[in-house]
């Protein structure tokens, strides 16, 4: 009997530890740690938060657009006021006669809600190309009445891909806006580009009616030559290989190309600034001073005139305040 029993008892043993380690099995707790469900409920109310947030900040920025008339975009949906834009006269900006005319006409019939072409100012470097955006959005604003100024935003160019939640904001508002990018173009492998060309055509909403888009570059293609050479030596189609990146400036309807200015050009700016801030100096050792000035920078343009009259105006002691 004792044999028995033992066998019994044996066999009973791998049975009873089945039937612990189902229980056990029963009294774990199913789903993810508490941990990781708190950590999902933080994450999903940080987002919550951050839409909020946006919101807002979006609320606030359309009802500022009564309290200026430039401003910079942020990123995170911030529009920042500027008390005083950083311009010159329209006046002062020589050799630069026919850009300026035509970019002044596009923007007075996009003011009184015509049709009008998003604008590419494209060439050499100091010659006045985001001076004249500036300078044209003062001068269409200087007769018209608080409800119909138009407003000057600037984008960073590093900002591009938030380019759409801004025209979502706009959109709503019932001002009319210049969308400004100074010194726009893209590296190799650069997609950011992707949401320009959506907002200047070709997606479905597509650019607001209220909003106009311009940009300045020293590229027409907004692509340096060596990349677009690049791009079409190691493609299997060179032509496809650059399409897509060379048509975002055939979007821009309106191309505007700024060269190099004469000498004549030069002297004549040096001299409009001279006179237009009192600087007084015999006009042949202007010409000597500016001339040797420009010698030394290797190059003539407006950029070049603005820094030589600075160090003019400083050494002859003159603030540089409009008569």
């Amino acid at each position: 009997m004792s044999k028995k029993a033992k066998k019994t008892t044996s066999r009973a043993t791998p049975m009873a530890a089945k039937q612990s380690t189902a229980k056990a099995a029963t009294k774990r707790p199913s789903g993810p740690p508490k941990d990781a469900t708190a950590e999902r409920i933080a994450r999903a109310l940080e987002a919550i938060a951050g839409h909020l947030s946006v919101a807002s900040l979006a609320a606030e920025g359309l009802e500022s657009f009564t309290t200026a008339d430039a401003f910079v975009w942020h990123p995170d949906g911030r529009l920042a006021p500027v008390p005083r834009v950083s311009r010159v006269d329209l006046g002062l900006l020589k050799g630069i006669d026919r850009m300026r005319d035509i970019l002044i006409e596009n923007t007075e019939r996009f003011a009184d809600g015509l049709p009008a072409n998003n604008a590419l100012l494209w060439g050499a470097r100091g010659m006045g190309k985001s001076s004249l955006v500036k300078a044209t959005h003062a001068n269409i604003n200087l007769n018209r009445k608080p409800a119909d100024r138009l407003k000057l935003i600037e984008i960073h160019r590093e900002d591009i891909e938030s380019l759409p939640g801004l025209m979502d904001l706009l959109r709503a508002s019932d001002f009319r806006f210049i969308v400004f990018c100074d010194d726009l173009s893209f590296d190799g492998n650069d997609a950011s580009y992707k949401s320009l060309k959506a907002v200047l055509e070709g997606g479905i909403e597509g650019r607001p009616d209220n909003v106009i888009l311009y940009a300045t570059s020293n590229r027409r293609h907004l692509l340096a030559r060596e990349m677009i050479e690049n791009e079409r030596s190691t493609a299997i189609n060179p032509g496809e290989a650059v399409e897509e990146k060379v048509s975002l400036s055939d979007r821009f309807g309106l191309w505007l190309g700024f060269h190099r200015c004469s000498q004549d050009e030069y002297l004549a700016m040096v001299r409009g600034y001279c006179a237009h801030y009192g600087i007084r100096l015999a006009d042949d050792e202007l010409e000597r001073e500016a001339l040797e000035w420009s010698t030394t920078r290797g190059s003539r343009s407006g950029r070049v005139a603005w820094q030589f009259t600075q160090e003019l105006a400083g050494r002859l002691g003159v603030r540089l305040k409009a008569n």
